[in-house]
């Protein structure tokens, strides 16, 4: 079992960086992140680092996407009311709560699953995720 200069092992080092992640603490994940990519030598850490940023990151600018909907159908229906053209869809507010809803559940069951993985220094693919993590890194 390796150890981080921490003196806790590479895994649970890797756990705490996803279940930060997991906590919704940008500022928590930017420190321990940046923490292993200047201090750690554990190339394997310095992916799960990388890699729980861009997942966060990732989930948050979906989740971010999907709240602009019904903003688009206000100015579509905005559009349309100077032609006197109305355009309403009033369970639209309901049914982007729920997909935001659904994703925020994927994206905090997904970090979970990377969390426990990590202890085990393990992960779990994630193609495109990963293509970015180790082309930048």
């Amino acid at each position: 079992m390796q150890k981080a200069k921490l003196g806790i092992s590479v895994g649970l080092l890797g756990a705490a960086i996803y279940l930060t992640a997991l906590s919704g603490s940008l500022l928590g994940l930017l420190v321990l992140a940046g923490y292993v990519l200047l201090v750690e030598d554990n190339q394997w850490l310095r992916l799960s680092a990388v890699k729980a940023v861009a997942v966060y990151l990732f989930f948050t600018f979906v989740i971010q996407a999907v709240g602009y909907v019904p903003d688009v159908l206000d100015i579509i229906s905005d559009a349309g009311n100077l032609f006197n053209a109305y355009v309403s869809v009033p369970v639209l507010n309901d049914i982007v709560t729920l997909v935001k809803d659904l994703i925020y559940l994927a994206e905090k069951i997904f970090l979970m699953v990377l969390g426990v993985k990590a202890l085990n220094q393990g992960t779990v693919a994630v193609p495109f995720v990963d293509k970015l993590v180790v082309k930048y890194l």
